[in-house]
């Protein structure tokens, strides 16, 4: 092979090198374009699922009443769009004490989780409450549908001490609401945690809404 012809091979090798690298960069590029493409379609497509999850919030109402014992009253106001929901309603304390300090001749953190901080527990037993009364497991609601729950005055703590023990319990939470979570689910959504403060006077308590 002749001088020319080594430097023609020489150039076509460059070029045909040259012309790979392009076409490596450029196949880079469309694919890191279509990464980000899909990534951006993902994250409006997330958008638009939690937009349409917030739309659908179940609307219900709670309320206490002594009918003639004190019940509670869970009413599905909408949307009729979720058909039937199963709704799971747990009692909250009136603050969180897990992180509280423990100071010697205070209760364990153990102790207080024992105690239903508020006026009032779901009756143990009924309406399948568990042993403490702080929650029932979920129960089926359609539009326009309401549920009772029988409830029981909470339970003072063991360590109160004084012989008007009971009444300083009791005169604690007189005016405090029942605070509860509601855990909403229907078929095919993820679910909804509605918070409530559900007041004694017999009015009706809001959420979803």
């Amino acid at each position: 092979m002749s001088i020319v012809d080594t430097s023609i091979a020489a150039g076509a090798a460059a070029l045909s090198g040259v012309a790979a690298y392009g076409a490596w960069k450029a196949s880079r590029e469309a694919n890191k374009a279509a990464w980000h493409a899909n990534e951006t379609a993902a994250a409006v497509a997330q958008i638009e699922r939690d937009r349409w999850h917030k739309e659908l919030t179940p609307q219900l109402r709670i309320k206490i009443q002594n009918d003639p014992h004190d019940v509670l009253y869970i009413r599905f106001d909408g949307p009729g769009a979720l058909g039937e929901l199963a709704v799971q309603i747990t009692i909250r304390d009136d603050f969180d004490r897990s992180q509280l300090p423990h100071l010697a001749g205070t209760p364990t953190a153990d102790q207080r989780a024992q105690v239903i901080w508020g006026p009032y527990r779901f009756r143990p037993g009924v309406d399948g409450a568990d042993p403490m009364g702080r929650s029932v497991p979920g129960f089926p609601l359609t539009l326009g549908d309401r549920h009772r729950l029988a409830l029981d005055p909470s339970l003072r703590p063991p360590w109160y001490a004084g012989n008007d023990r009971e009444q300083q319990w009791r005169d604690k939470y007189r005016h405090s609401p029942i605070r509860l979570v509601a855990r909403c689910t229907a078929h095919g959504h993820k679910p909804w945690d509605l918070a409530f403060a559900v007041p004694l006077d017999g009015t009706w308590a809001h959420g979803g809404e």
